[in-house]
């Protein structure tokens, strides 16, 4: 069993779920020797900051958009720590899956021991249990789920005004991750120089059956999150890079997907995934030897997007493979995609 295995349970299957949410919400009490950040106005503002390992910080951010705490690792690069005022370092976000597990970067990929990133400030946030990156229609049952707004217009200026991050950005993201690296780039033209995407749900207006059945699964009320695809189609195309295409057109993208067959990754004794009611569609049945429906449908969806980039002139590189909704796939994909994302994000020349 691969170290990443224990991923791929009933919910992992569905978008990358492992921790079930449970890294979203932190402690807002401050340990002894911790500093805290305050802003004079009412916003979001950090009240935690500690030092967990050699350019490891974790954040908890007080965030009014999801009206709790929530979770923020920074990967730190060299002279960070005696930064001055202005000194200011590219930043590549890195997304989590639908579990919202912000540690997964550091603890099962260890992106602190690439070498690659040493000169860039890496931002890993947490998420809501299936937040989808998008501040949701409807409120959910539990509290509010404005996870663009916690992202982009709370943690963002946090970290430029603070914590030395610059306006040279990339993202990336793995599963729903990967959904939040080109929507985010899409709805908010010049945030990101470049993004990835490793096995995302990058046309989720394709199968709103399988968002449908993976809300279900999870006991939500999938109608919060966009509405009813027919009635407020609007709002799903306004989320899905697919219908916001137009807008990536000079964004370089990377796209990687399996197509739910056992590739060279998974473990010979793999299984399938479990079964998640409502996610096959009936008239559209999956191939006998498709072992992750998750991924098959991960599969189409990247291909499709790809294609319509390609279409519009986007600078598209992808790795399509065989192999399942799996971690193993993401961490190589994410090493092959750097070169392209850590490009984007050198200072621009002027032209002669």
């Amino acid at each position: 069993m691969s170290r990443t295995r224990g991923l791929r349970g009933a919910l992992a299957a569905l978008f990358a779920m492992g921790a079930m949410g449970a890294a979203m919400t932190v402690p807002a009490a401050q340990s002894a020797g911790v500093t805290a950040r305050t802003e004079r106005d009412v916003g979001a503002r950090v009240i935690e900051e500690r030092p967990v390992g050699k350019r490891i910080v974790d954040l908890t951010v007080r965030s009014p958009a999801l009206a709790q705490d929530a979770a923020v690792r920074l990967l730190t690069p060299d002279g960070w720590d005696q930064r001055g005022p202005g000194d200011r370092w590219p930043v590549l976000y890195l997304l989590a899956g639908g579990d919202g597990n912000h540690l997964t970067w550091t603890e099962e990929y260890e992106v602190q021991n690439l070498p690659e990133l040493r000169d860039t400030l890496v931002v890993m946030p947490s998420m809501p249990l299936f937040g989808f990156y998008s501040d949701w229609l409807r409120q959910a049952e539990d509290g509010p789920r404005a996870v663009e707004t916690f992202h982009l217009r709370e943690v963002r200026p946090l970290l430029e005004r603070h914590y030395g991050a610059g306006t040279r950005r990339a993202a990336a993201g793995e599963s729903q991750g990967g959904f939040g690296a080109l929507s985010y780039a899409a709805r908010n033209p010049g945030t990101f120089r470049a993004v990835a995407s490793y096995s995302g749900f990058v046309h989720p207006l394709a199968h709103p059956h399988a968002v449908r059945a993976a809300m279900n699964y999870l006991g939500m009320d999938w109608r919060r999150l966009w509405g009813d695809p027919v009635a407020q189609r609007d709002v799903w195309e306004a989320h899905d890079p697919y219908h916001l295409a137009p807008r990536l057109r000079d964004t370089p993208v990377y796209l990687s997907s399996g197509d739910g067959r056992a590739g060279a990754l998974d473990p010979e004794d793999v299984e399938p995934d479990p079964d998640i009611p409502g996610l096959e569609d009936p008239a559209h049945p999956f191939p006998e030897d498709v072992i992750s429906p998750t991924e098959a449908l991960m599969g189409e969806e990247s291909r499709t997007v790809a294609n319509r980039l390609r279409h519009q002139g986007t600078p598209v590189t992808t790795h399509f493979y065989r192999g399942t909704h799996d971690p193993a796939y993401w961490e190589r994909d994410l090493r092959r995609s750097l070169p392209m994302l850590l490009r984007s994000l050198r200072p621009q020349q002027p032209h002669s």
